[in-house]
């Protein structure tokens, strides 16, 4: 009667008949309750309310990504200056750095290292050279290693053996070697002390940050110890604006630190660490932007120029510039490309102040380069076009030729003038010269030059001559 079979059926039955709790009146109720927030006391409600607007939140952002795509985060808010990340920032900068000088070798273990270098080579006989194979390389990285210590072992790995010229016995010389371990431990060092400066640690120095490493180094200058204090801040300023004019192309007041380091200013100003003055000629001082003679003379023309000693360069006083060589045009040129407007007045107000002033005189003391080439083509550009064509050429000229009839030379045609220039360039358009084409023809410095300044063009006309002048003493000599 009661069989096992009826006894499965009828629980089976009893499970089914029960309903979801979805489905029962006192749970609908309840949750109804509880989500309307009746009856809940004011810490609950409170987060209830705070995990509804935090989802709404993340629901929209889920919804603008969505929208706008996989877009990478180009910006990251910088840190408060005060704030514990910011403080954590500099900390660890500060170790990094301390730990990376560390490893640096300092005088004595360079000193250490030629000693090293000279005592275990061996001497062509050919040439004289102190030249090592690779079996003498190894060998004088064991001796460095354990009179120096392991800080020194990087520099003699097998890939640094194989960028030097090697003779045909496969021995490279040590004197190259040597002075590339200095030239490394230099830049090194030069990019320690930079970004010890970089107080966003972005990799960029502003002006002030600059200004404050050149500063750091005259001591360590030979050619500039005896710098009266009076002059530092100023030759600082002069020293600074040199790097943003080849290190900072766009104008963003900001250079990058890596460019400083592979530029040829910081070459150039490392270049007066040379102890003795006789090792130095005066011609090579003045065509040195960082010595004390380039920048006394660079200031003293500024004051010179500034007639009422307010600080800038009207367009008035800038005409008596070199002379007063330069043409009328180019000056109005300049006040219109390179110098900013005044905030009253309007372009009438409009001077040039001393940083201005600064890349004027390097752009023309550099027309070579693509920097100053790139200064003075803005100048040229007489309709900003990006190009010259004829009509641009015959205009600046005109200038040019005016001053060379006032100054007593001969006659020439301006016609004739602008073929020379188009068969100087040879531009790949023919009808237009572009900034490209000056680049390429390695003449744009001369053309511009041309241009711009009655002597420039008459280096360019007697340039046979002067070529002369320059081989007849080394013949004497």
């Amino acid at each position: 009667m009661y069989s096992g079979s009826s006894d499965g059926e009828g629980h089976e039955a009893t499970q089914r008949k029960i309903p979801p709790a979805s489905s029962m009146l006192w749970v609908r109720n309840l949750r109804r309750f509880i989500g309307s927030g009746t009856g809940l006391g004011s810490e609950a409600l409170m987060e209830l309310e705070t995990k509804r607007i935090l989802l709404d939140i993340f629901k929209e952002k889920q919804q603008k990504s969505a929208e706008a795509g996989t877009i990478p985060s180009f910006y990251k808010k910088k840190p408060e200056d005060g704030s514990i990340s910011h403080r954590v920032q500099r900390l660890a900068k500060y170790r990094f750095l301390k730990k990376q000088s560390d490893l640096l070798l300092n005088a004595d273990d360079l000193d250490a290292m030629w000693v090293c270098l000279r005592e275990n080579c061996v001497i062509d006989d050919a040439t004289g050279a102190e030249k090592m194979n690779y079996e003498d390389f190894c060998h004088i990285a064991s001796v460095c290693t354990e009179q120096i210590g392991p800080k020194c072992r990087r520099f003699f790995s097998p890939s640094n053996f194989m960028k030097f010229e090697k003779d045909e016995q496969g021995r490279i010389a040590i004197l190259p070697f040597y002075l590339y371990v200095m030239r490394t431990v230099s830049l090194t060092q030069a990019r320690i002390d930079m970004s010890e400066l970089d107080e966003d640690s972005d990799g960029f120095l502003q002006p002030q940050e600059m200004e404050a490493y050149i500063r750091g180094l005259i001591p360590n200058l030979a050619q500039l110890r005896d710098m009266p204090a009076s002059f530092v801040q100023m030759y600082c300023r002069i020293a600074a604006q040199k790097f943003f004019f080849f290190c900072d192309p766009h104008r963003r007041g900001k250079a990058c630190i890596k460019k400083v380091l592979l530029s040829n200013c910081l070459q150039e100003l490392m270049e007066l660490h040379q102890e003795s003055e006789e090792e130095v000629t005066d011609t090579e001082q003045a065509e040195n932007w960082f010595s004390m003679a380039s920048a006394k003379r660079v200031c003293d023309i500024f004051i010179l120029l500034d007639k009422d000693n307010n600080g800038t360069l009207s367009k008035q006083e800038l005409r008596e510039y070199a002379d007063g060589a330069l043409t009328e045009i180019i000056i109005e040129r300049v006040f219109d490309e390179h110098v900013r407007r005044g905030k009253v007045g309007g372009a009438s107000s409009r001077e040039m102040d001393f940083d201005s002033y600064l890349d004027f005189v390097l752009a023309l003391e550099n027309k070579d380069t693509p920097e100053g080439l790139t200064y003075l083509f803005r100048c040229l550009d007489l309709n900003g076009r990006g190009y010259l064509t004829t009509a641009d050429i015959h205009s600046l000229f005109r200038d040019v030729h005016q001053k060379w009839i006032e100054g007593g030379n001969y006659e020439l045609c301006i016609e004739d003038v602008r073929d020379e220039i188009w068969d100087m360039v040879k531009p790949a358009d023919p009808l237009r010269i572009t900034l490209a084409d000056l680049l390429a023809c390695k003449q744009g410095g001369t053309v511009a030059s041309m241009l711009i300044d009655v002597r420039g063009f008459w280096a360019h006309d007697n340039r046979e001559n002067l070529l002369q002048e320059e081989e007849e003493p080394e013949e004497e000599s």
